[in-house]
């Protein structure tokens, strides 16, 4: 499980039954669980519908080597929830 800043986002998409492609530290020991949905996170919406304290960020990175990635990040406990970078056809948008 994502820290207590992430914990209601995460289990908010998980019971939209969207799939988990990887939980784990990503790319660094500054990651601590990082957990990647395949979907599309609309940031906007989402914290229309989920508070999200202020030391959880947005986060984008479109890697031309190292792939693609877009959601939030929480700068106190380095958790972040991912998805997709761009929305695309066939591809769930969240929420």
């Amino acid at each position: 499980m994502t820290c207590e800043h992430l914990r209601p986002l995460e289990q908010a998409i998980l019971a939209s039954e969207i799939r988990e492609t990887y939980r784990g530290a990503a790319r660094s020991d500054n990651c601590r669980e990082w957990v990647y949905f395949d979907c599309f996170l609309d940031l906007l919406a989402i914290r229309e519908v989920v508070e999200l304290d202020d030391c959880v960020v947005e986060h984008a990175h479109r890697g031309t080597h190292d792939g693609q990635e877009r959601g939030f990040v929480c700068n106190q406990c380095n958790d972040a929830i991912m998805g997709r970078y761009a929305p695309q056809p066939g591809v769930v948008t969240y929420p």
